[in-house]
């Protein structure tokens, strides 16, 4: 594992730490444990000035929201909802766009109503956006016809140009990442609050989408919503709560000085929220059980999100039960695991029996993206959706086989019309990679895929809820 600094003025960064928001006991004691996956900012004054600066910005979020997510994640935990959390790889500055925003939110809504509708069971909708823009790598640097520069890590952190000025790591991106955050979430707001949402609106949110054999499934079960729809207003009913939808923010809280600079205390409680997003989660690079990752989110009220790989024991499941959620409250902790297609049948039915085993009632989400990437012959960083769907067909599987409840989807995924994950019902090709290609990280379902997935898990979550 790559292992880096968590900044280049380490001093400064207590000084900070001390002056923020949040002045409350060992949220400062990560400063002091291994870390990794940190950036080495280039210039001590613009580093003190932009935390400084963050400290002193309203929350991105409120821990009355937070609380209200714990409370739906419990609610899953315990077989009686569902999590659907799906976006970018990594979002971009350029990509915060009124359009863009709007194609994922409805994407998401989509997939919510063909899970809700099959199983019959509510689904919480959650965003991996207003926040996801830093991103892990393997390595510190990258070299191109024999020139080496750092890795790009998220536009949080530096720029994608493969260039010294735009790969320097500029810690006014943190206050960059903030703003495009807060307008992304006034948007996200406005759309599910604001009628974007109303379920009666079903059949529109297919439109300007490109028709495929998912979109004319899709136009069928809007039009059985319909229907329904219509005969509940004949009899009365009030559609107040068809109106709007809940919405939550989530991304990676990989640069622990971002998170503990927009930390605060919460005024009804006194307790410390993170209040750069709803639900934060720690990475497979970064989940080492005495690192600065680890104690920090251990710290704060949000409900945390922990990703397992296919080396995970289920010792380690439960070390990490005991630091993060020592009370066992439910929905305070999620974990996400990302096993590949090949392993997730062998590999988690020992986890989760261990965990079930010692009482813990935590929440299991399925991230079938992660550990099913190749490389493409032509070059490209890709997933098939065949892989990506048999690794959830296992999960399920799994499951059901223990008699425990799958709580949840973690997707990569976006609104657009992109070529980035091989197959699906309308296939997507080696070739379509040279024009439709976009994502600056990791591959993404498109829009279509997205949406075709949603429809394959709904039979198997009705089984499940059943």
């Amino acid at each position: 594992m790559t292992q880096t600094q968590p900044t280049t003025f380490p001093d400064s960064a207590a000084r900070l730490g001390q002056a923020g928001a949040a002045n409350y006991p060992g949220l400062d004691a990560w400063r002091s444990l291994p870390i990794s996956q940190q950036p080495s900012w280039q210039d001590e004054g613009v580093y003190q000035a932009s935390v400084k600066e963050l400290s002193a910005l309203p929350p991105l979020v409120f821990a009355g929201e937070v609380d209200v997510l714990r409370e739906r994640l419990a609610q899953a935990a315990q077989g009686k909802a569902f999590l659907l959390q799906g976006g970018d790889c990594a979002e971009t500055f350029d990509a915060a766009t009124a359009d863009r925003i709007s194609a994922r939110v409805r994407t998401i809504l989509q997939m919510a109503v063909v899970l809700t509708y099959g199983a019959s069971l509510p689904v919480i909708k959650m965003g991996r956006m207003a926040g996801q823009f830093a991103k892990p790598r393997s390595s510190n640097d990258e070299t191109r016809d024999g020139v080496t520069l750092p890795a790009y890590r998220g536009d949080m952190v530096n720029g994608y140009d493969f260039t010294p000025e735009s790969r320097g790591h500029d810690a006014s991106r943190l206050v960059k990442a903030y703003h495009t955050s807060a307008s992304t979430l006034n948007l996200i707001r406005a759309f599910t609050q604001g009628g974007f949402a109303d379920l009666r609106l079903v059949h529109h949110w297919n439109k300007g989408f490109t028709q495929n054999p998912a979109h004319a499934r899709y136009e069928s079960l809007a039009a059985e919503i319909d229907r329904a729809i219509r005969f509940m207003e004949a009899c009365g009913s009030d559609f107040e709560a068809l109106k709007r939808t809940e919405f939550f923010a989530s991304h990676e809280a990989l640069l622990l000085d971002y998170e503990r600079a927009l930390t605060r205390i919460d005024s009804r409680t006194g307790n410390p929220y993170a209040t750069s997003g709803h639900f934060l989660w720690i990475g497979e690079r970064t989940r080492q059980l005495d690192s600065a990752h680890v104690d920090f989110l251990s710290r704060v009220r949000n409900p945390i999100g922990v990703k397992l790989g296919p080396t995970t024991t289920g010792d380690d499941a439960l070390r990490l039960i005991d630091k993060l959620d020592p009370n066992r409250e439910p929905g305070r902790l999620t974990f996400i695991t990302r096993m590949g297609a090949e392993n997730i049948r062998q590999k988690l039915p020992a986890l989760v029996q261990k965990v079930t085993d010692s009482g813990a009632q935590v929440l299991w989400v399925t991230d079938p993206m992660h550990g099913n990437t190749v490389t493409s012959p032509n070059g490209y960083k890709t997933r098939r959706f065949d892989d990506v769907i048999d690794e959830v067909r296992g999960f399920f599987e799994v499951h059901q086989g223990l008699g425990t409840f799958p709580g949840g989807m973690h997707v990569e995924m976006t609104g657009d019309d992109v070529a980035e994950c091989l197959g699906g019902a309308d296939p997507v090709d080696e070739e379509a990679f040279l024009t439709r290609y976009e994502s600056v990280c990791d591959p993404r379902l498109n829009h279509m895929q997205s949406l075709e997935m949603a429809f394959l898990v709904s039979g198997a979550l009705s089984q499940a809820s059943r």
